[in-house]
């Protein structure tokens, strides 16, 4: 039998993070068990390397040493070398990472550990250069190192028991459901968000915005997502002015495509200058739901333009032509991390014909010569306002206004000659969920228009991930390398795609969240049935009773060294704190099912780990206080939605807000109760119609109903005591800078 490790088995993958390496002189193999099976025959150490397309450290690593000849022959000599795309397996990406956080103190990508042959980790680091510098160990050298401590008996013995330790540490740590020594099972209550607003507070950035006295800044949009809500819950006036200036430094920073729209993934400086450049979808979903949120809180009008042109951005640069959305635009273009963004004074000149126009935006985005970025180039950012620059140039307001939209369209023109970022091509599941969610909200907040992007996007996963037979859920889409048609006409077999893995956690809660949203956005009975679909396989395949938690991979998915949670909110939400509150909202519409037994379940299960790091755990905190509470929920009976309803919804910021449409006639809700295969009306529509067919709002609050009523402001004006308006902040386009 031929040795699979024997040559680069990446040119197999689909993966372009994987078909990046697929020349590289290492003998890289996919995570399979092919390779697994060839690190116990040959008896050598695993060396597991993750990473993702956009990651800039990963390129970095690879041109230093994946690329050299003579770490290839170490590697390839002393190890099997296996490769993981994080996207396609966040399983494997959390159990490591959560290895190297207990290790170091920080984890990161590129991820490098090096495992037993049986997978279990005794070294771990992330980036390492080729060559020992700045203190740091050269990765030739960690290589050589570790492949004569392998053939060493005694050393050996020193590594196995290391691993064995670390194994212990991470199952501890990643599987471990504490509940509380006596026994006595409690759901922490609705002063945990109270507690995670004052850590909030106690670490925001109050000159530059954001989290943090130092670099790098990160988005965090749930620490934004809580002060919002703290402010509209309190009426206190610091949880806004933090969450306002956190957003009013990103829209004006380096973060933001000023341009094109949409956000890069964090800053590398205090003062929100320089981003790293690449753009993932998920980061671009929330942060365009957060600004719609603020929008509706606050009044002003710039975050509605964020949110806006960031649902451009992702639709005009990260569509499927079948309407799901692609994962990731890299940071690296042309000659160089971010090339494709930054300018000179000399280059807004050749592409804006009005010297006085290309004047007035290098003032107002800080275009000068010597720039903030490398190579004399600049990161735009706002750092004129148009008052300032109307008196500086004796012109007035609109006309300043009316000459920078001349000159951004004139550079958006021009920057598209320029070599464009790679971008990642494949399609997941709970990413997409993620952007349905931002797109529902763009129909409640702009447009009822803007849902059908959400709809097409939520009908691929459908079409393409979502197996109806056996009710099951992949992780990811790509297009085959040729779309080839077979004599029908039809796209062959080979052709339609590659599908790979089997869904995890965040693909079934972020996807059914974003059903239920869009749900909620259009009246759609069948964005619903799919969220209850979802929902009833999070609870029989990834809820572990005994345990009293969700887990992040199903039941009878890949045995690793430890079986993930994901508690703790990071670059995307936390699965586990979505989950369950989509079960408890979902409650309300199929409360036989033991959708709010399980998520009290989890969050009993979790109490002490969030009273103690609240601010860690924003997701499960969130859905602590609306169980505690009991959520705001709006029946809105009407075979259509008035337009007066939809203008009021638009200007109301209602977090966590049920919203539960159904027909206006009983005769009309039996057709949805087929649909979704209940047997009677749930609470939530029972009892709730339109008498005589005119529209008809309920709105209930801590369990509490409002008599019907055809009037929906007048409802939520009784729902919350008169405190329903448009929220603390004024109406109107006040944000500094403008």
């Amino acid at each position: 039998m031929s040795d699979p490790t024997a040559r680069n088995r990446l040119d197999e993958e689909a993966s372009p993070y994987l078909r990046q390496h697929a020349d590289n002189p290492v003998d890289w193999q996919p995570w399979d068990d092919d390779a697994l099976a060839a690190a116990r025959e040959r008896d050598v150490p695993i060396f597991l390397s993750v990473g993702y397309s956009a990651c800039h450290w990963c390129h970095v690593m690879e041109e230093e040493s994946f690329e050299d000849d003579a770490v290839a022959e170490v590697m390839n000599e002393s190890f099997v070398p296996i490769k993981v795309d994080r996207e396609e397996r966040p399983d494997l990406d959390s159990v490591y990472q959560s290895v190297c956080q207990l290790v170091n103190g920080r984890g990161g990508w590129p991820l490098s550990v090096w495992l037993t042959p049986d997978g279990r980790p005794f070294y771990v680091g992330t980036y390492f250069p080729r060559d020992g510098r700045d203190g740091m160990p050269g990765f030739l050298e960690i290589c050589r190192n570790i492949a004569d401590s392998w053939a060493d008996p005694d050393q050996r013995s020193d590594m196995e028991a290391r691993a064995d330790q670390w194994t212990d540490a991470v199952r501890d740590e990643v599987e471990a459901s504490p509940a509380p020594p006596d026994g006595d099972r409690a759901a922490p209550d609705e002063t945990v968000l109270d507690d995670a607003t004052t850590a909030a507070l106690r670490s925001a950035d109050r000159e530059h915005g954001g989290f943090g006295r130092s670099g790098p800044k990160f988005p965090h949009p749930g620490r934004v997502d809580l002060l919002l809500r703290a402010a509209e819950r309190s009426g206190r006036e610091e949880p806004l002015a933090v969450a306002t200036e956190t957003l009013d430094a990103m829209a004006d920073g380096g973060l933001y495509d000023q341009l094109g729209g949409g956000f890069h993934r964090y800053c590398t400086d205090r003062e929100w200058v320089v981003p790293h450049f690449e753009k993932m979808l998920y980061d671009n979903a929330e942060l365009a739901r957060c600004f719609l949120d603020a929008y509706r809180l606050t009044g002003r009008s710039r975050y509605a333009l964020v949110g806006a042109e960031t649902l451009a951005f992702a639709e005009r640069e990260l569509s499927h032509p079948d309407g799901g959305f692609y994962a990731t635009l890299d940071a690296d273009s042309g000659e160089g991390e971010g090339s494709f963004y930054v300018w000179t004074p000399a280059e807004v000149a050749d592409a804006v014909d009005d010297e006085t126009t290309a004047e007035l935006f290098c003032e107002r985005y800080g275009v000068e010569s010597g720039g903030n970025f490398e190579g004399g180039t600049t990161v735009l950012t706002v750092t004129r306002s148009v008052p300032d620059l109307a008196e500086q140039y004796d012109l007035d307001e609109t006309a300043v206004r009316e000459r920078l939209m001349e000159a951004r369209l004139a550079l958006f023109d021009a920057r598209g000659e320029r070599e464009r970022p790679p971008r990642d091509e494949k399609v997941l599941a709970g990413w997409n969920g993620l952007m349905v969610s931002a797109y529902a909200a763009g129909a409640r907040t702009l447009d009822p228009a803007v849902a059908d992007r959400g709809a097409e996007a939520l009908s691929f996963v459908r079409d393409h991930l979502w197996d109806d037979e056996r009710e099951r859920l992949s992780r990811r889409f790509m297009d085959a390398p040729e779309r080839g048609s077979g004599a029908d006409g039809t796209p062959e077999a080979s052709q339609r795609g590659d599908v790979k893995g089997r869904g995890y956690l965040e693909d079934y809660a972020f996807l059914a969240r974003g059903a239920f949203d869009l749900y909620g956005a259009t009246g759609e009975v069948d964005h619903l049935a799919f969220a209850l679909e979802l929902a009833r396989v999070i609870r029989d395949e990834f809820y572990d009773a005994d345990d009293g938690t969700i887990y992040s991979t199903p039941a009878d998915g890949e045995e690793l060294v430890a079986r993930p949670q994901e508690p703790m909110d990071q670059s995307t939400p936390s699965s586990l704190g979505v989950a369950t509150r989509l079960l408890l909202d979902l409650e309300g519409f199929a409360p036989d099912e033991g959708f709010g037994d399980a998520a009290a379940d989890v969050l009993a299960t979790h109490d002490r780990r969030v009273a103690s790091s609240p601010l860690e755990h924003v997701s499960l905190a969130m859905a602590a206080a609306q169980r505690a509470r009991g959520p705001l929920e709006l029946t809105l009976a009407a075979d259509e939605t008035p337009d007066e309803w939809r203008e009021t919804l638009a200007r109301r910021y209602l977090p966590g807000a049920v919203y539960a449409p159904r027909p206006a006639t009983e005769s009309g809700l039996e057709a949805w109760l087929d649909r979704l295969g209940l047997a009677e009306a749930p609470p939530v529509w029972a009892n709730r119609g339109a008498p005589a067919g005119e529209p008809t709002a309920y709105v209930c609050v801590d369990r509490t109903c409002s008599p019907p009523n055809r009037d929906l402001g007048a409802a939520l004006e009784w729902a919350t005591g008169g405190n329903a308006g448009d929220g603390p902040g004024e109406a109107g386009d006040d944000t500094p800078g403008n």
